[in-house]
């Protein structure tokens, strides 16, 4: 009974001395969660390492923040700890000669070494193009740029999903698989089974062999529109943020095969004036979210490409945007056609030097509404003005041009059956304004585009965990 007393009184005394220090995150030390003489517990990893006659000081992150943990460490404690390892600390929270809070370490465990000879890419107080941190995908997160990028990223996803709930949108899971292409430009991705055994197990007369699993062509979705129409007229106001696929033969620094788009649909809407007022409400709202969540990861990723501070780069959020007609950008691209180095050629739409031309000379984010049918997609409404146009728009912004297309959609049956590309796989969609049709009004937008241009990142793969582009799917 006594040798169990007193095993008793060993664990309680070993469980009240771990309790005592509060397991926590650099966030909240940063943020003041914690005070000067508090006992807390940190795991991360180490940024930099300063060795002094007595103590040596190590800069500690753990992801949750761009800011570092100082920890004030004794030689005898350190043991080889270096840059790059991962440790798991105890301590007492101090202060620094600049009154910031520094952790004086009781303890300090490796959980794991990070042995800089054998090959590690990164190597301390040294900074690399995104084109070398690109190519080790599997390592970057570890780099404080991308780290804040990709905090930036999640945050920026909360506030477009916090504001959509706010004005009553439902969100709808639209299928990744699809047997429609929704835009019919061609750049869709085929999905079939890799197991032919499999296809020819279900292999059906009449129906092609790469057909045999879903019995007709299916394809990786390029987008969740048409999805969504049929919600919204059930459903009123819903939207869709997810991946989509693009299978064009593209390097450019605004193109991706996979990246993630915002789709709304919203019923009973008739204006491409109040189309465009959507999108600026979204916008404008989301990032001034972003500002007062992420200023400190904004600030960061930002500092590698301007000197502008945060202020003077987004001024326009308490601006009205422009709207201009496609008749009028034509007007204004011919009259500067020797500032650019393409041709304007209305036929051909407006281009990404054009588009950034436009941006450049209103010196603002910008609609361009009103565009000729002939080069717009068949979903789009016919303007009652004039039916060589549609009630089709897109917002340009600086560096990545186009950011968001929209339309109001067809909502007459018969002026959509006469457009309609294939009436066999499209028979539904039609078959919406048959029954209960109402107007709608949609749009997409890209997140990567977003991404790039408030974060002022050059190249749309670098805010992307993973990019997947024309002959690279690395991991």
């Amino acid at each position: 009974m006594y040798k169990a007393l007193l095993s008793s009184i060993r664990v309680s005394r070993s469980t009240n001395l771990r309790s005592i220090y509060h397991l926590t995150r650099v966030k909240d030390v940063a943020a003041g969660v914690h005070s000067e003489g508090d006992k807390i517990q940190v795991k991360g990893w180490v940024k930099s390492v300063r060795k002094m006659k007595d103590n040596v000081f190590l800069d500690v992150n753990d992801g949750t923040c761009g800011q570092n943990l100082q920890l004030v460490v004794s030689k005898p404690q350190l043991q080889d700890t270096a840059y790059g390892s991962s440790v798991d600390v105890t301590g007492t929270l101090g202060r620094t000669p600049k009154n910031q809070l520094e952790l004086k370490v009781d303890s300090l465990q490796e959980l794991g070494a990070c042995p800089l000879a054998e090959g590690y890419p990164f190597y301390p107080k040294k900074s690399y193009p995104p084109d070398y941190i690109r190519n080790h995908l599997h390592l970057r997160p570890q780099v404080s740029s991308v780290g804040s990028t990709l905090r930036v990223r999640h945050q920026a996803t909360k506030c477009f999903n916090d504001y959509l709930h706010r004005e009553g949108f439902i969100q709808i899971h639209t299928p990744i698989i699809t047997s429609n292409d929704c835009e019919g430009a061609g750049e869709a991705f085929q999905v079939r089974p890799a197991n032919d055994g499999l296809l020819k197990q279900m292999a059906k007369k009449g129906v092609p062999h790469d057909q045999a699993y879903f019995d007709r062509q299916t394809f990786l979705t390029v987008s969740g529109q048409l999805h969504l129409e049929a919600m919204a007229h059930g459903l009123g106001k819903v939207y869709t943020f997810g991946p989509t696929f693009r299978a064009e033969n593209s390097k450019s620094p605004i193109h991706l095969a996979e990246f993630h788009m915002l789709e709304l649909e919203e019923a009973f809407m008739d204006s491409l004036d109040a189309l465009a007022d959507r999108i600026e409400s979204m916008v404008k709202c989301v990032t001034k979210s972003l500002l007062e969540t992420s200023s400190d990861d904004l600030t960061s990723v930002r500092k590698l490409t301007t000197d502008s501070t945060l202020e003077q780069s987004f001024s326009w959020v308490d601006k009205q945007f422009p709207r201009i007609t496609f008749d009028e950008a034509m007007q204004l691209l011919q009259q500067h056609k020797t500032k650019l180095k393409s041709p304007v050629c209305p036929a051909d739409g407006i281009n990404k030097e054009q588009e950034l031309f436009l941006v450049d000379h209103f010196a603002s984010p910008l609609f361009v509404t009103s565009w000729p049918k002939a080069i717009k997609s068949f979903y789009m409404k016919e303007n009652a003005a004039n039916p060589k146009l549609v009630d089709a728009l897109d917002f340009l912004v600086p560096h990545a041009g186009e950011l968001v297309g929209g339309s109001v959609r067809e909502c007459d049956h018969d002026k959509l059956a006469a457009k309609l590309p294939d009436r066999e796989a499209l028979g539904w969609y039609l078959e919406l304004r048959k029954f209960g049709s109402v107007p709608t009004a949609g749009f997409g937008l890209g997140l990567e585009r977003y991404l790039a241009w408030v974060l002022n990142v050059h190249n749309v793969k670098d805010v992307v965990p993973f990019p997947r582009w024309a002959h690279n799917c690395a991991m």
